[in-house]
């Protein structure tokens, strides 16, 4: 009897410091940083999340690509690592480099009318240039991609289109990618005013616009769940991006406006991106 309690015992403090090496091991591999805006008078928190390999003595000259992924409207810099834990294991499975910034309910526009939301320029340049600074990353737009669910997702693809110097690769899951159908919804009038008076800001902050006179040689990805509530603006997207031939990937399964959905679909995008970033290597 004591012999076995004895291994139990054993058993439980093994399992224990495996897990606190684990805890240890993710804790070397994510890290929050503030960084500091240009155009709003308070810094972002930013959830960074690094391969196991990057504080690897033998990997120190070593530069990554880097994704920049964001969240939905009422989430924050921790939504997707609280959601999808294992996102250490998929920055090191691809070697890349996640960046999580907060884009609290922005929906990562510059607003015309709400000076402390200033995203895209937060994002494009401070956040970028931030990261290029104190992480080994490689600083092309070919090794950079930008992805998102929902609010995220429209804004990946609105900051990837306006800004292909910055962004070689960009995605979205679920995305509301046009935003008109929406004009109540979402907190978007608290950034752009309401619809009915303002119909030409609307127009030129929703992605689906940005369409017209596209030439972009962006690598693009989007998809959204057939029960999604965004699936009809997403095949309208679709559609407008077959009808001007600009290359793109999208997909649609089953799901609807779910974290299962998006934690899911982040593994597809995470192989297409990787793919990207390995022809651009090649160049």
């Amino acid at each position: 009897m004591k012999r076995i309690r004895f291994e139990r015992i054993m058993a439980v403090a093994f399992a224990l410091i495996v897990a606190l090496q684990l805890m240890a091991q993710d804790d070397a591999q994510v890290t929050v940083v503030k960084v500091k805006a240009s155009k709003m008078s308070a810094p972002v928190e930013c959830t960074v999340v690094v391969p196991a390999e990057y504080t690897d003595p033998e990997c120190q000259d070593t530069q990554y690509p880097v994704l920049y992924l964001l969240h939905g409207h009422g989430g924050d810099h921790k939504a997707w690592i609280s959601k999808k834990p294992e996102l250490p294991d998929v920055a090191s499975q691809y070697g890349v480099i996640i960046v999580c910034p907060d884009g609290r309910n922005s929906w990562y526009w510059d607003s015309p009318i709400n000076a402390e939301s200033q995203f895209e320029t937060f994002i494009v340049t401070d956040l970028v240039t931030f990261i290029d600074n104190h992480f080994r990353t490689i600083p092309e737009a070919g090794m950079r991609a930008i992805t998102g669910l929902s609010m995220g997702g429209h804004g990946s693809l609105f900051l990837a289109l306006r800004h292909p110097d910055v962004f070689g690769s960009c995605g979205s899951m679920s995305g509301g990618v046009d935003i008109r159908p929406f004009p109540n919804n979402w907190n978007m009038k608290d950034a752009l005013g309401e619809y009915e008076s303002n119909r030409a800001v609307w127009d030129s902050h929703t992605v689906i616009e940005l369409v017209k006179g596209l030439t972009t040689e962006q690598n693009i990805v989007f998809e959204c769940g057939v029960d999604d509530f965004f699936i009809e603006v997403n095949r309208n997207l679709h559609k407008a991006l077959v009808d001007a031939k600009i290359k793109h990937d999208y997909t649609e399964r089953p799901g609807s406006h779910t974290w299962e959905y998006w934690c899911n679909a982040l593994d597809y995008q995470m192989l297409f991106f990787s793919k990207a970033f390995d022809a651009s290597m090649s160049e």
